[in-house]
C-alpha cells in the first residue's frame, strides 16, 4: 500500500500525459481553458499541452500526499518535503514558460541529491544511511554496508545521467516512458540489493 502511495504521482503523471498525447485536441482545449491565464502569452502551445496537464497533475498529487500524511498525524519525511518543493517550483516554471526542460530535470536533480546525500553521510558524517535505516533488522559487516551505500550512490548517479540523456536526445513521449520504466529499474535494484544484504546477514550467527 505504501509503495502505491509513494508512486501514485508518477503513475498519474504518466496516465495524464498518455491520455493527453492520444487526444491532442482535447488536451489543447482543456489546457487553454484551465491554464491559459497562467502561461506566458496566455495561449497554450498544442505541442506541450499534454506535458503541462501532466505536470499540474503531479504537483496536485504530491500536495495531496503531504496533506494526507499531515491530516492523519503521520510524519512527512524530508525527501517528500523536498520532492514537493522541487516539483512545485519546476512544475510552475514548466507551465508558465511552456518549457518541458524544467520538469525533465526534476528526476535527475532528485537522483543526484540522493547520491550526494548517501556519499556525504558516509564520508563526511561517518554515518552509513543504509545501516541507520536497516541496522536493527540486519547485522552486516561494515564492508558490506559500505558496498551497498556506494553501490546505491553510483546507481542514482547513473540514473540521473540516463534521464538527461533520454530527455534531451529523444522526444517527450520516449522520456515519459523512460520515467516510468526507471521506477521498475529502481525497484529491481532494491530487490537485488536486498538479496545481497540478506546473503551476508549475520543475525542468526550472532544469536547462536
Amino acid at each position: 500500500m505504501k509503495i502505491f502511495f509513494d508512486l501514485l504521482p508518477v503513475v498519474l503523471f504518466f496516465g495524464t500525459y498518455r491520455y493527453g498525447n492520444s487526444n491532442p485536441d482535447w488536451a489543447t482545449s482543456f489546457a487553454n481553458e484551465w491554464l491559459g491565464f497562467i502561461v506566458a502569452g496566455g495561449v497554450v502551445d498544442a505541442k506541450v499541452a499534454p506535458t503541462l496537464l501532466a505536470t499540474i497533475v503531479i504537483v496536485i498529487a504530491t500536495f495531496i500526499q503531504v496533506a494526507v500524511l499531515k491530516l492523519s498525524g503521520k510524519k512527512v519525511d524530508k525527501m517528500l518535503w523536498f520532492t514537493f518543493g522541487m516539483v512545485t517550483v519546476l512544475g510552475a516554471a514548466t507551465v508558465y514558460f511552456q518549457n518541458e526542460t524544467f520538469i525533465k530535470w526534476k528526476p535527475t536533480v532528485l537522483y543526484w541529491l540522493t547520491s550526494v546525500g548517501l556519499l556525504f553521510s558516509d564520508i563526511v558524517r561517518k554515518k552509513n544511511g543504509f545501516k541507520i535505516m536497516l541496522g536493527d533488522q540486519l547485522k552486516l559487516p561494515e564492508a558490506i554496508w559500505q558496498r551497498v551505500n556506494y553501490g546505491a550512490a553510483l546507481f542514482f548517479l547513473a540514473l540521473g545521467v540516463a534521464n538527461l540523456w533520454v530527455a534531451f536526445n529523444f522526444d517527450t513521449s520516449t522520456w515519459v516512458n523512460f520515467k516510468l520504466a526507471s521506477l521498475g529499474v529502481t525497484f529491481a535494484f532494491m530487490v537485488l540489493g536486498g538479496i545481497y544484504m540478506f546473503k551476508h546477514d549475520e543475525t542468526e550467527a550472532v544469536s547462536e
